[in-house]
């Protein structure tokens, strides 16, 4: 057999090989087929200590096509603001996405302020304190203009919540060699005022008050579950 046929046939071997083998390490079950389906409008209260929502507050809106790119990652979202009784006002957005695969992923907040015409003026990597275990987040600063905004956020995929960006993505890979695609949720909390330290301290009552006014599954749904 002459030596360029050899070579045809070794190749046309491999890509079969290769085609089989992505295949079979593909992850088809999803988890979120598997787990009650998240209705957000239920899974977060509508009030909850000394927080209620405030109906006058239209949470800011994106443009058509951030809307449109947030569509085809999520199959929910949620945007609510907050008040209390001595009249600050917190705005909570959710959203969940039930394929968070190599082909979709959760939208990074920083991304999605810069889109709209945000400067991001700080992105620190943290910890976000509760009575349930500190969770890993992002504290952002977004400014247009004369609005500032301080940002809290943090991400969840599957079980766990994880540090947005290359933990995140370990935590999608670990879940594909199981064979499993996971769901996810992205949780940001914000406020507006250029006294940063006072906002994120609002922003970690906000969350823990929250947390603590959720029955543990719906609670676990939010912000994983986390090692003893």
């Amino acid at each position: 057999m002459k030596k360029p046929l050899l070579i045809s046939l070794s190749m046309g071997i491999l890509m079969i090989s290769t085609a089989a083998l992505t295949t079979a390490m593909t992850p088809t079950i999803k988890i979120a087929d598997l787990r009650d389906t998240v209705n957000l409008e239920t899974l977060i209260p509508a009030s909850f200590n000394d927080w209620k929502i405030d109906a006058s507050i239209v949470p800011l809106q994106v443009d058509p096509k951030t809307q449109a790119q947030l569509d085809k990652l999520y199959n929910q979202t949620l945007a609510r603001t907050y008040v209390n009784s001595q009249g600050i006002r917190v705005m909570l957005a959710v959203a969940y996405g039930g394929d968070q695969s190599d082909q979709l992923s959760l939208h990074k907040p920083e991304v999605c302020y810069l889109a709209q015409g945000f400067e991001i003026k700080q992105n620190t990597a943290g910890e976000i304190a509760t009575q349930f275990g500190d969770l890993p987040g992002r504290r952002l600063l977004a400014i247009r203009g004369n609005r500032i905004e301080p940002i809290t956020y943090w991400v969840t995929i599957g079980d766990k919540a994880v540090l947005s960006g290359i933990n995140q993505k370990l935590q999608q890979i670990r879940y594909g060699l199981s064979g499993n695609v996971p769901d996810g949720m992205l949780v940001r909390v914000s406020t507006l005022g250029a006294n940063t330290d006072q906002a994120f301290q609002i922003q970690e009552f906000f969350i823990q008050d929250m947390l603590s006014s959720m029955e543990i599954k719906m609670r676990n749904r939010l912000i994983g579950t986390f090692d003893l």
